[in-house]
């Protein structure tokens, strides 16, 4: 209740508990800003005028920086992965933390806890808003002063892109309207690389089992069978899998059993002809001296092809100006599955970044482009 810079640190537990209406509680309680990490998006809605975005490697400048400056994380069924710790002696060095979790392996791994809570996170929140309550009936802190730093970040620094200067279509552009024609009672799902991340970042969350990922594991070749058993749970929602090119190469073959089973799943294949996340680091870290990430998948697989010959509506997009159209040819076929390949910009880059091993302080929001921190009341 002493706490000036407190942050709602979620995690994916939040939804494994089902206690996305406990956090709102909690959150509108305190006043506190809330960051949702990758596994937590849809737990607390995007559009929440208290979340300011997605912590870690590829978070939001005002999502990394909360955590850096707070003088409390309550993290709740969250782990502090190095993903969104950086380099660990450097994490949210001045701050207190306390750790709900349900696994008590969990408490104190990376991060000691102040204070910790070993169960049920929905249950914790439970417990936690009435004794809250109560404290803040002595006395509440102010916590505007916190709210203007963290709203000047998150006007300054927002998760944006600019379009190719070739004139080639944007990755982000196509996910950014995928998620604004299909809607947030969509269903996402993700594979593993720069595709994974531009979905979390580009595509507006507003409720908890919206977006659906392999976190932690990182298993590419995920987002088509995870898709189709959305599909058979949920078959009345509209599920998109947003996947690479070298993602759909490995498990692409599910497809005949979408098909040939009457699960009509859309696929969103974001095809740069790379493995785009280590095409990415090879650009910035190696020199540019690109090795095994040339996929050459805009001549071999034909995927419109393939996809006709698995029992799918096949469908292509190269250029901007008809992504909007495309999309909604696919949300009108409903009784096969329906594959789209967006023929996509090579060297698109995922922004922010914070590299490997770094400190969050170090957070980059393009090429050799950190935030003016010098500007900023922090």
């Amino acid at each position: 209740a002493q706490s000036s810079k407190p942050v709602l640190y979620v995690g994916g537990g939040v939804i494994k508990s089902n206690a996305a209406k406990e956090l709102m509680q909690l959150a509108e309680l305190t006043g506190a800003p809330v960051v949702t990490t990758l596994m937590a998006l849809g737990a607390f809605p995007d559009s929440h005028p208290q979340h300011l975005g997605m912590p870690g490697m590829h978070g939001s400048v005002a999502a990394v920086t909360a955590l850096q400056k707070a003088d409390l994380l309550i993290t709740l069924g969250a782990r502090f992965d190095d993903r969104v710790t950086g380099k660990l002696s450097s994490f949210a060095m001045n701050a207190k933390v306390i750790h709900a979790d349900i696994d008590p392996a969990e408490i104190g791994k990376n991060r000691f806890a102040d204070v910790a809570v070993v169960g049920d996170v929905g249950r914790t929140m439970k417990a936690l808003i009435p004794a809250l309550q109560s404290e803040f009936k002595k006395s509440k802190p102010d916590l505007a002063p916190w709210w203007k730093q963290m709203s000047s970040l998150r006007a300054t620094y927002p998760v944006g892109y600019n379009h190719p200067e070739d004139g080639t279509v944007s990755p982000q552009y196509v996910i950014e309207r995928i998620g604004a024609i299909s809607g947030p009672d969509s269903i996402y799902v993700a594979g593993v690389g720069q595709h994974q991340m531009w979905a979390s970042q580009f595509v507006k969350y507003e409720k908890p089992r919206t977006w659906l990922n392999s976190g932690g594991l990182g298993t590419m070749g995920y987002a088509v069978p995870a898709a189709m058993g959305a599909k058979v749970g949920m078959p009345g929602t509209t599920v998109w899998a947003i996947d690479g090119d070298g993602c759909f190469q490995m498990t692409n073959q599910e497809l005949v059993t979408c098909a040939l089973n009457n699960i009509p799943i859309k696929v969103a294949i974001i095809n740069n002809e790379s493995l785009g996340m280590v095409r990415q680091w090879q650009t910035m870290f190696y020199d540019s001296r690109y090795s095994n990430t040339s996929l050459e998948s805009k001549r071999i697989p034909d995927f419109v092809k393939l996809a006709d010959a698995m029992g799918c509506a096949g469908l292509r997009c190269d250029k901007t100006e008809d992504v909007d159209a495309v999309i909604k040819e696919a949300m009108s076929i409903n009784d096969q599955p329906v594959v789209v390949d967006f023929s996509v910009f090579r060297d698109a880059m995922v922004w922010p970044m914070v590299a490997a091993g770094t400190s969050n302080d170090e957070i980059m929001i393009a090429r050799g482009l950190a935030p003016d921190w010098d500007s900023q009341e922090l």
